[in-house]
């Protein structure tokens, strides 16, 4: 693989953090007893580890090889977030860890962004010539 530059490289690690953390709650919470409400939790919990190891597996593969879908695919983690303060909904009570996964996970997609999108090589007022 090429040379990463840093901005790519503080993304990916920025995005990885956020899935390994999802992962890692979701680990926490399928293993929890399965009973009555707890099943619930254990279901969330398989869910969750998916989420967690399906974004953690995009960001260290296609998105360090700053491949567009991986970098669109990726703005589900600020959008989960985001829902999940404004929604007020767990895991926790005290949601700092939601704004701080929403900072990370945009940073993550922010800075990279001329690496995704580069500017355009051609010149804007360029002129088509007349078909004959």
């Amino acid at each position: 693989m090429e040379r990463e530059n840093t901005r790519v490289k503080v993304a990916w690690i920025c995005l990885a953090v956020v899935g390994v953390a999802i992962l890692a709650f979701g680990v926490i919470a399928a293993m929890a007893p399965s009973s009555g409400d707890e099943r619930l939790m254990r279901a969330d919990g398989v869910a969750a580890t998916g989420m967690g190891l399906f974004g953690v597996l995009i960001a260290l593969v296609p998105f360090r090889r700053r491949e567009r879908w991986a970098w669109l695919v990726l703005w589900y983690y600020p959008a989960f977030w985001v829902a999940h303060l404004v929604g007020g909904l767990p895991p926790g009570k005290d949601h700092v860890h939601q704004a701080v996964f929403i900072a990370l996970s945009l940073a993550g997609l922010l800075l990279p962004l001329r690496q995704f999108f580069p500017p355009s090589t051609t010149p804007k007022t360029a002129t088509r010539e007349p078909r004959e």
